[in-house]
């Protein structure tokens, strides 16, 4: 039997606070001295569509989502899972996985958090009425029944999942998934709260309406502007938390953020302005950090049939991905630590061997040559130029790079027409394919290679560029059959390398301002999943 109830040290340091412990002069663990302001504040990029836990579909809800709900198991600072909701996991044969979940989990209103919850929040996810962006994900995830509860041919409630009890939650999958319990991690998976969305339905998560489980709650928000947290007394952990309000800025210019941060505004934000990392490093030491962050940038291309007849082409595709010298970009626009990226996979991914390309071998001046060949072998060149439209998301750096890449695309004789909007429109435009090519990036849900490849498969509600190849379905779908699955993650790499089926273009890192006096941050962990209720100020010295 596989059983697991994990506990490391960042959760030892967490749990032995006990009491009010932030009315205490030191930290009880660490002996640091506690500062009497025990608040955090950071900057974000964009305002978050949504918090509501099945329809977030981007990092900056996901942030928050971690706050203020709690699913089965959550992580420690070094991405290792430890208990959530449930305080032990197990399963035989790695195909039926049983969660017991603990009594003293608790709704913000003092409602008991029941394996019922789970059962209703998975359901919700599946079910077609709900128009999940991350419905595929449930389906990823191998739950019995998920894919045709996804598609409308069987009702949500012959998803996989059953409470045996309150405090019991039995998983069935269609196959053996030894890594089903990472993914229970990710926001789609977390509870919600179903007779609180059904007396105030769209409007459920607005202050004063909302339920939720986790640390915080949410106490204020006014959108695009702020949004503030508070400690929630319900939590089975209330009494170990240290910082006692959350306040989270959007912020859209990143050069406007760093002004407010080094004025002592905020303690953090996670976006540098591009080139700005070496000359902060130099004078911030304690503050600037720079870690593998499992994300890749890329520029999605639209494979639809309102995309643009040229990009059909995969010579015209892969052509655009040679001129692109990525090392101009994350060495000299950049210069954070960001890799030049010829696959898809994050190289730091748990497990992934990066498959050698044939073009990340050449030299630019080689990759430039057969670029111009291959324009020319599909009828295009300056004597029979394309006029393409790039979309991005507001963000300066996103802006220094489109510009530098459609420079790079002019010898081809390629016109880039480069436009700009704010987060909810940018995600509303590439959804509906109202685009040539569009900036994109992929952080991983869970860290194993399939959370990137599985995004590349026909079915995939994230697949804005509409790629589709038989053989990629195919493969993915066999890889979680596999006791190894490496060689079809290589395999599955060069199809995408040949049809070109999105542009790589760097591999990121997380570079970003912390204030020195937060401590416990999680550095380690790769998939930037990081919890309040873990973190603690210091006094300044």
């Amino acid at each position: 039997m596989i059983r697991r109830s994990m506990w490391t040290t960042s959760a030892i340091v967490t749990l032995a606070l006990g009491g009010a412990a932030w009315a205490q002069d030191t930290h009880p663990v660490t002996g640091e001295a506690l500062s009497e302001d025990q608040t955090f504040q950071y900057r974000l990029l964009d305002q978050f569509p949504s918090i509501d836990p099945q329809l977030i579909e981007e990092t900056a809800g996901g942030h928050v989502a971690r706050q203020i709900f709690e699913g089965l198991l959550t992580q420690n600072a070094d991405g290792t899972l430890r208990p959530g909701v449930a305080r032990e996991w197990s399963s035989e044969d790695n195909q039926t996985w049983t969660f017991t979940l603990r009594e003293d989990a608790r709704w913000s209103n003092g409602d008991p958090v029941t394996a019922d919850d789970f059962v209703y929040a998975w359901q919700r996810a599946a079910d077609p009425a709900t128009a999940s962006e991350y419905a595929w994900y449930v389906e990823l995830s191998q739950i019995r029944n998920a894919a045709a509860a996804i598609a409308g041919e069987v009702p949500p409630d012959e998803l996989g999942v059953r409470a045996i009890d309150d405090r019991t939650l039995e998983v069935t999958l269609s196959q053996p998934l030894p890594y089903f319990p990472q993914m229970t991690v990710h926001y789609t998976f977390m509870p919600t709260h179903q007779p609180t969305i059904e007396a105030h339905g769209a409007n459920w998560t607005n202050p004063g309406n909302i339920v939720s489980n986790g640390a915080y709650m949410l106490d204020e928000i006014a959108v695009n502007e702020f949004f503030r947290l508070v400690p929630n007394p319900e939590y089975w952990g209330a009494d170990d938390i240290i910082i006692d309000e959350v306040t989270g800025f959007v912020i859209n210019d990143v050069n406007q953020a760093l002004t407010r941060f080094q004025a002592g505004e905020f303690d953090m934000m996670d976006e540098l302005p591009a080139g700005a990392y070496p000359r902060l490093e130099e004078e911030m030491p304690d503050t600037v950090h720079s870690v593998p962050r499992l994300c890749s940038y890329y520029y999605t291309i639209n494979q639809s049939e309102s995309g643009h007849e040229a990009l059909q082409d995969p010579r015209v595709r892969t052509a655009l991905s040679y001129a692109i010298n990525r090392s101009v970009i994350t060495d000299q626009v950049l210069q954070a630590g960001q890799a030049p990226a010829y696959s898809f996979t994050h190289w730091a991914t748990a497990g992934f061997e990066l498959p050698e390309i044939d073009y990340s071998t050449w030299t630019q001046d080689e990759r430039m040559a057969r670029a111009m060949e291959l324009m020319e072998e599909a009828g295009y060149g300056p004597d029979n130029p394309i006029e393409l439209n790039l979309i991005y998301n507001t963000s300066e750096n996103h802006r220094q790079i489109a510009t530098v890449i459609s420079q790079m695309w002019r010898p081809l004789g390629v016109t880039t027409t480069l436009n700009n909007f704010e987060w909810q429109s940018y995600l509303e435009i590439r959804g509906q394919q109202n685009f040539d090519v569009a900036r994109s990036a992929w952080c991983g849900d869970y860290n194993e290679a399939s959370t990137f490849l599985d995004l590349l498969t026909s079915n995939n509600a994230n697949n804005d560029g509409k790629y589709v190849n038989d053989e990629v379905d195919r493969l993915m779908a066999e890889s979680v059959t596999r006791a190894d699955p490496q060689p079809v993650y290589t395999e599955v790499e060069q199809i995408l390398a040949e049809d070109m089926a999105i542009i790589p273009i760097y591999h990121y890192t997380q570079n970003f301002m912390l204030d020195p006096t937060i401590r416990n941050w999680p550095m380690t962990n790769v998939e930037n999943n990081w919890y309040v209720r873990d973190i603690y100020r210091v006094a300044a010295e």
